[in-house]
Parts: structure tokens; sequence; C-alpha cells
């Protein structure tokens, strides 16, 4: 599958928050082996936190489209010094393990090296074992920091306690 890797826009944001939540939370999101919709209820995102998102300076969401602009997948970046923040690795359920996260992660590291970061940090729920054994493949390790879920429920509603832990990479 060809996909084209480049920087969302305004413009993108109904069809990401439709992708986004899409495959984070509800019954279609189990189609894929990503799914947070046993451990979590609600959105994961919305129009209004993608917009705000798009508008800060040092943020970036990196989409990857098919040769009908389509959006595939995505990821979100944040920038702070020389350390790139990664977030939000999307890809729709029906279209996973087919290499588009890959694809956008490899673009995710070239966007942080032109942007002469050293390293990707990125969090991710504890009890995601297979997520978290697929980003060690990746070359991301755990660094022994974690991080309280946030108990605001616009970024979903826990069905259990959870946790971030930190992973990061070196450029």
């Amino acid at each position: 599958m060809d996909i084209t890797i480049s920087s969302a826009t305004q413009a993108h944001v109904p069809e990401l928050v439709s992708l986004v939540n899409g495959a984070y939370r509800g019954e279609g999101s189990k189609a894929g082996w990503t799914t947070e919709a046993d451990l979590l209820d609600g959105q994961r995102t919305d129009a209004q936190m993608l917009s705000e998102l798009l508008a800060k300076e040092n943020n970036t969401i990196l989409i990857g489209t098919d040769e009908t602009n389509r959006i595939l997948g995505c990821v979100y970046l944040q920038q702070t010094g020389a350390v790139m923040y990664l977030g939000m690795l999307t890809v729709q359920p029906k279209l996973q393990a087919q290499g588009i996260g890959r694809r956008l992660m490899a673009g995710a590291e070239k966007f942080a090296t032109e942007k002469h970061c050293t390293s990707i940090e990125m969090t991710v729920i504890s009890v995601r074992h297979e997520l978290i054994a697929w980003y060690n493949k990746l070359g991301y390790q755990p660094t022994g920091a974690s991080k309280p879920f946030p108990p605001d429920s616009k970024f979903g509603i826990a069905k259990q306690p959870l946790e971030f832990i930190v992973v990061s990479k070196t450029l």
C-alpha cells in the first residue's frame, strides 16, 4: 500500500476526530489490535482538542494518506527542546497490521531528526502489554518513569485504575 506522510491542517480535523475516536473507543475499534475499548469509555479526542493541538507552534500531527487522500492513520508530535513527544498513533482498525503504523513511526522519527531532536518520548497505558512490546521492537524502551492517567473525562472514562509508563528512543 502506497502511503504519503504529510502534516495535517485544520481542514483535516473532522476526519481526524472520526479516525482517532473510531480506532481507540467503541465496538468498531475492536476490529484492530490497538483498541482501548475494554479499558476506557467515552471519547479519545474532539474537534476542539485537535484544533488547539494544531494551533500550537511546536505541535504537528502527521497523517498517512492513500492515493485518494483518505487518511489511513496519524501521529501527534510535540517538540520541547531536543525531545519530541509522540502520542495518538492511530491507524484505521481494519487496516492495522499492514505496516501503516511502522510507516507513521518512521515518518515521526524522520520529522524529529529534521527538527534536531535527540530522542522521542511517549506514554503508554501500563496494561497495554502488546502495544508496549510493539514499541520495544521499534527501539523504544521503558525509562522507569510513570505518570497518572488524567482524571479529566475529556480523554475517556477509565473502567479500572490506569497509569502511563514512559518509553523513549534515542535518535
